[in-house]
């Protein structure tokens, strides 16, 4: 038996629009090709499948029969295309994103949760790396993108690379309870002048930042502790070792803890942004990842 799949498609537009030529014109066929399409699939059959007259299509009982197998049959054909689709077009495998340890902390767990229920077959690793080690991954090809803090002062850093903004984010300081500075609903960057700091390392993309605003308000830090994470400042500022100033990104801060924090005035702003190599499209399972995280901060502002 030589059964086409164009003949079964045509016969089931046919059916549906009991029309020959209603038919033709969804499907691009003239309706000589549609009769003649029909006419083959009943001689391969040996089955008269539609009546037709000057007026009307009616299926006959062989043609009712066919229609609920071939739209079941249709219906599965379908779905295993898309899926082959998919395969071909390499929406699964594995993707590896790297990004700052603030950014992993609250940006990245919902991202990697929309992942998984958007693209079963893309298994997305995420690496908590500082921004230094970010940058040198995506540059070297160990990861499929980055997500860092902007922009990127470095002019070295940035050759090569493509940078997409996709978020701002504003900083707090972070004190003891019973520290004077607790009292205050908000701080200014100038009552710092003095303080014994806790702060994040050079390698992150936020430290740069913040010197350049101590800078901006003649501020002489007194940094005592430099830490690679948030977590491990966090333990030092609630031992007393000092106070530390920390993108919002950070919090909230642990439980168990006798920390508070609050806002810096007037507002410094980061900017959080996507990156990956200039000279390398993304596959397009990390593309749809990058869509994924692209759209993160909508939804984090929707509650999500």
């Amino acid at each position: 038996m030589n059964v086409t799949l164009r003949q079964l498609r045509v016969f089931m537009e046919v059916a549906r629009l009991a029309s020959f030529s209603r038919a033709g014109q969804k499907i691009g066929l003239t309706q000589s090709a549609v009769s003649r399409s029909i006419r083959e699939l009943e001689d391969e059959l040996g089955l008269k499948l539609l009546d037709r007259t000057t007026r009307e299509v009616v299926l006959t009982e062989a043609g009712l029969n066919l229609v609920a197998s071939v739209s079941r049959l249709l219906g599965e054909l379908d779905g295993a295309l898309r899926e082959i689709r998919e395969i071909g077009e390499q929406r699964r495998g594995r993707v590896v994103v790297a990004a700052a340890p603030t950014v992993s902390a609250r940006v990245m767990p919902l991202a990697v949760a929309q992942c998984n229920a958007l693209h079963r077959y893309i298994a997305l690793s995420l690496r908590d790396e500082v921004q230094y080690d970010v940058l040198r991954k995506v540059k070297s090809g160990e990861v499929d993108f980055g997500v860092v803090i902007a922009p990127l002062l470095d002019p070295i850093a940035a050759d090569g690379l493509v940078l997409e903004p996709v978020m701002t984010d504003s900083f707090s300081v972070v004190c003891r309870v019973d520290h004077p500075l607790a009292l205050s609903d908000s701080i200014s960057w100038s009552a710092l002048q003095g303080e014994r700091l806790v702060m994040l390392d050079t390698a992150s993309g936020s430290r740069p930042l913040i010197e350049k605003v101590f800078r901006d308000h003649g501020i002489e830090p007194v940094v005592v502790q430099e830490m690679a994470h948030p977590a491990s400042v966090f333990g030092l500022v609630d031992a007393g070792v000092g106070i530390s100033v920390l993108p919002n990104l950070a919090l909230p801060l642990p439980a168990g803890m006798s920390l508070v924090s609050r806002p810096l005035v007037p507002t410094a702003e980061r900017t959080v942004a996507l990156v990956r190599r200039r000279d390398r499209s993304l596959s397009p399972a990390a593309d749809a990842v990058w869509q994924i995280v692209r759209d993160v901060p909508l939804r984090m502002s929707l509650g999500a």
